[in-house]
């Protein structure tokens, strides 16, 4: 059963195993998630996050911009979020949301926060890496993706 012809079979068992556990890790959460002072934590130094927080050193993104009322707008947002493939919302408070979205391949987790600032008509958002250095744009693609959903919906411009 765990050997072929060639006796290399658990080998090759053991390693895929091994090489899966490396790479699925979800990393440690940060402990800088949430509002803070009114604000979403800033990025680290890493190239693998984007927040509208943030409008240094070209991890600065836009904050979505509401053309409906905040209140009508907040669970539609909401509800996008939810319907993205593998992300997992850990919390959903009113006018917050913190998810998690693991990659399709490897397992990676990024952490996902929106803020709805009622007043200023407007969606602040972060999504950054837990892991590694560079995220190849996807954290960035990943905002513009729930921002041109939120556009379709009437929901931002």
């Amino acid at each position: 059963m765990w050997r072929n012809e060639s006796g290399r079979g658990a080998w090759v068992v053991v390693s895929m195993l091994m090489m899966m556990t490396f790479v699925s890790c979800a990393g440690s959460k940060p402990e800088n998630l949430g509002v803070k002072e009114g604000r979403l934590a800033p990025c680290p130094s890493s190239p693998n996050c984007v927040c509208s927080d943030d409008g240094g050193s070209g991890r600065g993104i836009a904050a979505i911009e509401l053309a409906i009322s905040p209140k009508k707008a907040w669970p539609i947002v909401v509800e996008v979020v939810y319907e993205m493939d593998r992300t997992t919302v850990i919390r959903d408070d009113e006018g917050y949301l913190h998810a998690e979205v693991a990659s399709a391949i490897f397992g990676y987790v990024d952490d996902l926060e929106l803020q709805l600032r009622a007043k200023q008509h407007e969606i602040a958002v972060r999504s950054a890496s837990r892991m590694g250095w560079s995220d190849m744009g996807v954290n960035r693609r990943r905002v513009e993706s729930i921002r041109k959903k939120l556009v379709e919906r009437g929901v931002a411009r």
